[in-house]
């Protein structure tokens, strides 16, 4: 069972001003899936506070998904937070989520959204939008599994 950390970006949410469905759509999913959910937090726009909870939470769990702020906005700020903090970038799996989302909006180009890895923990930015989270989950997470055993060290046969 892998364990992970959902982190909704909000000013509003954190406040709470609106409700957090992307966080609560993420849980339901990740969970359904068999993995566990170790954290659950809601937090500002903020990024000290982001590169905070990114540093210490890849210390404790084998995957953080992240929701909101990767827009265009100037509070926007998850995508680049990750890459600072980062060991190695996973372009592919921003790449699936915004071509499939491309396939039911052409708003999906906008995404500004980033994977990668710290230490041996996953790091993935999903959008704010409900609907483009539900859809960004279902096109990435059955490869997940694979993805975290592989940065955990597994020597496993790739090939099939």
């Amino acid at each position: 069972m892998f364990s992970v950390a959902i982190l909704t970006l909000s000013d509003k949410g954190s406040k709470g001003e609106r409700e957090d469905t992307s966080g609560s759509i993420i849980k339901e999913i990740v969970q359904s899936k068999g993995m566990e959910v170790k954290h659950y937090e809601i937090i500002p726009d903020e990024r000290d506070i982001l590169r905070e909870r990114l540093l210490r939470l890849a210390k404790e769990v084998d995957l953080i998904l992240t929701t909101g702020g990767t827009g265009l906005t100037p509070r926007d700020i998850t995508p680049d937070v990750t890459l600072e903090i980062i060991d190695r970038e996973i372009p592919g799996i921003a790449e699936a989520m915004r071509s499939e989302g491309l396939r039911k909006t052409p708003m999906a180009m906008l995404s500004r959204a980033v994977a990668g890895v710290k230490d041996e923990c996953l790091i993935i930015n999903l959008p704010g939008s409900p609907r483009a989270v539900r859809e960004g989950l279902d096109v990435i997470i059955d490869v997940l599994p694979h993805a975290i055993e592989k940065i955990k060290g597994s020597e496993e046969e790739c090939a099939r």
